[in-house]
């Protein structure tokens, strides 16, 4: 450092000659003069940290695309790097010049000879500014709080002029501020306090610095905040997925071991997905035939610890049950290496789930949980990036083809198998049928969108029912009661000092009885109003509750989706505001129920395909295809 301090000891006289032989004067002109001399750099710093903040939308996107793989992450990222020419080495080199400053001033003020000064001329009003704060103590411990509040006062300012800090988080902007008050309280302590006063200097002059830099060259002219925004938001709504749910040691520990399993297993033909527990009753018929018509091993991946199929894979050693959480599925599914994967998830691609990157070659299989139409409920592209669809019925493939035209799409593979839910629904019924007696038992089953029947028309309703001869049964929708828990239980209490016998609240989701028993549904968007009709045949009235719709472009394919054509034919509409002769119409509606049950049987005949085999038809497109794949690699040796 000696060879610094000369060059510095020569700037620092100069300094001294020319600021009336005043030290700290010096110190202030030495300071201005370091940073026009290092101008150049500042403007390289500002421009490196510009293109730092105009890259962040990538890098966060990067991070959103492969969640949770950290090596794909790292390589992703050092290809962008190089893309943009750009080195986050080289962001060290502001604070090296600031240490060879700090170290060479450091040298000047220990060494008043490389300025040509004496000991003498360091002192002002009897302070003598080559002493260590820690050693005289008294007043002069001012030193490091000075030097700590400028260091406060321009992180407080980068945090609002300096591109990159701007950008930081709340909880990086308050961890980089710390560290610098920290430094700087240590270094006035343990610095001669000339400089402690260069330090502080350096600080307050960086603020005016940045104010120039900004208006040399404006981050706002580059920087797009709005998809800065749109990525963060999409990063942070990974990070914080399932935030809110306690997960037991015990699941993590199995999360964890089922992940390594999952990856040991090599050649994997088939894997099905489930949100949660109660999903593989979409899957069960088709499974069932895999089962007993092939060697195939099941590759079951769901989301719940406590799914049913750990029990069932203890039963049958061809069914391999994996518990993985939402964010390790995100990992999970992007390195998927099976040949099919089966979901009833929509949106693959245009949310967190994304197709494989280590298989380009996965044949992703989308089985529908709704029996009707595809373009107004599901949201927009929520079938795009799926490879093939098991429609539910011939109804849906111009609806699906339409869409590939308007957004030009490859063609998907359509196979037109039915809908196993409703045949389970029907054999439970069938079981019963002929023991239920026509009544007067009235099914509420409201959707839990907002504006819902709970939320909109049910005292109304009640008020219309009540007390004219029915039996009412209000059955939530299990995610109303797990969204708005408050909403249900003040809804139940309302009615608890209700006297009639004639009202009852269904929050058991575990039996389907009231769906059976009934003998007309009344609801609003519920696909199980449908459900009921199809199965019961019995009518329905349809609450004309705002829609639900999840697509708003659904009028593009010019086709009514069945959601809303069929509300006039398996039942009849109301509004919500006229519900006065509601009773009545369930009263025609019920002397009217033979006739409902032969139209809204035919109609369901007309629209679900191979109703009571479907699962034979689903399964027997897996194993085709399975079967065609198996041939195709032994082609390629």
């Amino acid at each position: 450092m000696s060879y610094v301090a000369a060059v510095f000891g020569i700037v620092f006289k100069y300094c001294y000659s020319i600021g009336a032989q005043n030290y700290l004067l010096a110190i202030v002109l030495f300071t201005i003069l370091s940073k026009i001399v290092l101008l150049p750099v500042s403007i390289w710093t500002q421009k490196n940290s510009i293109k730092m903040v105009i890259m962040q939308p990538q890098l966060n996107m990067i991070k959103v695309k492969y969640f949770g793989d950290k090596d794909k992450i790292a390589d992703e990222t050092t290809e962008l790097y190089k893309k943009e020419n750009y080195n986050p080495f080289l962001t060290i080199i502001p604070t090296i010049v600031q240490i060879i400053l700090l170290l060479g001033i450091i040298q000047v003020v220990r060494n008043p000879a490389y300025a040509s000064l004496q000991m003498s001329d360091m002192e002002i009003m009897g302070i003598r500014f080559q002493d260590y704060p820690f050693q005289v103590k008294g007043l002069y411990l001012l030193m490091p709080v000075l030097a700590g509040l400028s260091a406060l006062i321009l992180g407080l300012a980068q945090n609002k002029l300096n591109p990159l800090q701007a950008e930081q988080s709340g909880a990086g902007q308050i961890s980089t501020l710390a560290i610098s008050v920290g430094i700087s309280l240590v270094l006035g302590f343990y610095v001669p306090m000339a400089v402690g006063f260069y330090w502080i200097c350096s600080n307050l002059f960086t603020i005016l610095q940045q104010v120039l830099l900004n208006l040399m060259i404006n981050p706002n002219k580059y920087i797009d905040h709005e998809a800065l925004e749109d990525s963060r938001k999409q990063l942070a709504e990974l990070t914080n997925m399932g935030s809110g749910q306690e997960v037991s040691k015990e699941d993590k520990a199995k999360e964890k071991a089922d992940y390594k399993r999952f990856f040991s297993v090599a050649n994997k033909h088939l894997v099905f997905y489930s949100e949660k527990n109660g999903f593989y009753k979409y899957f069960e018929d088709t499974i069932t035939y895999l089962l007993e018509h092939t060697n195939l091993t099941i590759h079951y991946v769901t989301s719940d610890p406590h799914d049913d199929i750990f029990e069932k894979e203890k039963t049958n050693p061809k069914i391999r049950g994996y518990y993985i959480g939402e964010k390790r599925l995100i990992t999970l599914m992007m390195k998927m290496d099976a040949d099919m994967v089966v979901m009833t998830m929509s949106d693959l691609e245009n949310y967190h789930i994304k197709r494989s990157y280590v298989r380009k070659d996965v044949e992703y299989v989308y089985m529908f949980h709704y029996p009707l139409s595809t373009h107004m409920v599901l949201h927009t592209g929520a079938l795009d990036h799926y490879d093939t669809i098991l429609c539910v019925g011939d109804f849906q493939i111009p609806e699906i083809r339409k869409q590939e035209e308007l957004h030009n799409l490859p063609e998907k593979k359509l196979v037109v198998c039915g809908y196993g839910q409703l045949e389970k629904l029907q054999k439970a019924y069938d079981k019963i049928k002929d023991g239920l007696v026509k009544g007067n038992k009235i099914l509420i089953a409201p959707s839990w969108q907002e504006g819902n029947i709970l939320d909109s028309c049910l005292d109304d309703m009640l008020s219309g029912l009540l007390g004219k001869g029915f039996d009412v049964y209000v059955r939530p929708h299990p995610e109303y009661v797990k969204r708005y828990k408050a909403r249900m239980d003040a809804i139940v209490k309302k009615y608890e000092s209700y006297e009639g016998d004639d009202l009852h609240f269904e929050l058991d989701f575990t039996k389907n009885n009231s769906i059976f028993d009934s003998d007309v549904a009344i609801s609003d968007w519920s696909g199980t109003s449908y459900e009921f009709s199809f199965v019961t045949g019995k009518p329905c009235i349809f609450i004309d509750t705002p829609m639900k719709v999840n697509n708003p472009h659904y009028k593009e394919l010019e086709i009514e989706p069945l959601e809303i054509s069929l509300r006039d034919k398996v039942g009849i509409r109301m509004s919500p505001d006229a519900l006065e002769d509601i009773a009545e119409k369930v009263r025609d509606l019920i002397a009217r129920q033979d006739e409902y049950i032969k139209n809204n049987h035919d109609i369901r005949n007309e629209l679900i395909a191979n109703y009571g085999h479907s699962g034979e038809e689903s399964a027997k497109y897996i194993i085709s295809s399975l079967t065609q794949k198996a041939k195709e690699r032994k082609e390629k040796g």
